[in-house]
């Protein structure tokens, strides 16, 4: 059984990591938070996980720990800037701030980043946004990496491209965290170091079969698109949005040859009372949600459950009970613990 751990103390310890580092107190303060809030929700492998690489990134340069982001353009409400590399978690964060006071101003707001640090749990992020009554869209993709295979290609061209959407109800939020890709190559890689298989055949081998064999990847394959050897045009055009509303839109991506993994990022803030009020707005999404998961199922199955229902379950259930991390996590972090002077926390 996976050891559980105090929530508010797994954010102190990340955030004194990040600040050993060279991390500034305000942003790694941010990145701790994010990232602890993804093992909450459950997303394992875009949480503390993530953290011995991003301190790697720290301690060898790859990530900038100090310096702000270069404003290339600002005409109000669409904004660019250029991260130089910089946690993608703190840009990320740094743009909803400023897209939440323009989308109040103008109705909305575009911040797209380019040359930003990986951004992890796009989840993270959305609570963040729907609790200020904001509908908010975060699209990612990664120009230096290809890992996902064109509908009918077997060669991989560009990244799984996650689509992130909060929407506010009159409820609990509907927080969307979807890849344009059947799985993440998170998963395939955690897969792949433990020799076990995918949940379903996922990834397109070098012939052109659908495969849950995570080696597969390395040997000439890909990670097969939303929808699979079927559908996955739907996969496949929904992965091109993300490109061009992300590199397209900062006018840097693959084009460029970029060397450096990192992120381009388009932070999208909607105001609701610049159209027809959040009120209005929250009433329909509210009755859409509740519509929903009472929709009859057959006899037997569970109800409906929404995007982000269970996610947020288990942050509470977390946040009481403690978060499971997964096994091998705490040793890596313990490793830069020592390596810091940090105090690891005890398991509850």
């Amino acid at each position: 059984m996976a050891e559980r751990y105090d929530a508010q103390a797994l954010k102190v310890f990340a955030a004194d990591l990040f600040s050993r580092a060279g991390m500034p107190a305000d942003r790694s303060t941010v990145v701790a938070e994010m990232l602890v809030d993804a093992d909450l929700m459950g997303h394992d492998t875009h949480g503390l996980n993530l953290a011995p690489q991003y301190l790697d990134a720290l301690q060898n340069g790859e990530m900038p720990a100090t310096g702000d982001p270069d404003v290339l353009s600002d005409r109000g409400p669409a904004v660019l800037w250029d991260g130089h590399y910089m946690s993608g978690v703190w840009l990320v964060h740094h743009a909803m701030d400023l897209a939440v006071d323009r989308a109040r101003q103008y109705g909305i707001c575009g911040v797209s980043i380019r040359r930003s640090g990986h951004i992890a749990c796009l989840a993270s992020f959305l609570p963040v946004a729907t609790d200020q009554g904001m509908l908010m869209l975060l699209l990612s993709s990664d120009p230096a990496v290809g890992g996902v295979a064109p509908h009918g290609a077997t060669e991989p061209v560009y990244t799984p491209n996650p689509i992130g959407v909060g929407i506010p109800t009159d409820g609990d939020p509907v927080l969307i965290d979807i890849s344009a890709s059947i799985t993440t190559m998170g998963m395939r890689g955690r897969a792949a170091a433990e020799g076990g298989r995918l949940g379903g055949k996922w990834l397109i081998d070098a012939n052109g079969n659908a495969t849950d064999d995570p080696a597969a990847f390395d040997d000439g394959g890909a990670l097969l698109p939303l929808g699979g050897l079927d559908s996955g045009h739907k996969g496949f055009g929904l992965g091109l949005m993300v490109e061009a509303m992300t590199s397209g839109l900062a006018g840097f991506g693959r084009k460029d040859g970029p060397d450096q993994h990192g992120a381009s990022v388009l932070v999208l803030m909607i105001d609701p009372d610049a159209f027809g009020g959040l009120d209005a707005f929250s009433a329909e999404t509210g009755w859409l949600a509740a519509a929903c998961r009472a929709a009859r199922v057959p006899d037997g199955a569970p109800g409906v459950r929404l995007p982000g229902e269970r996610a947020l379950q288990r942050k509470r259930d977390a946040g009481r009970d403690g978060v499971a991390l997964f096994p091998d996590i705490m040793p890596r972090l313990k490793q830069w613990a020592e390596k810091l002077g940090v105090d690891a926390p005890a398991p509850l």
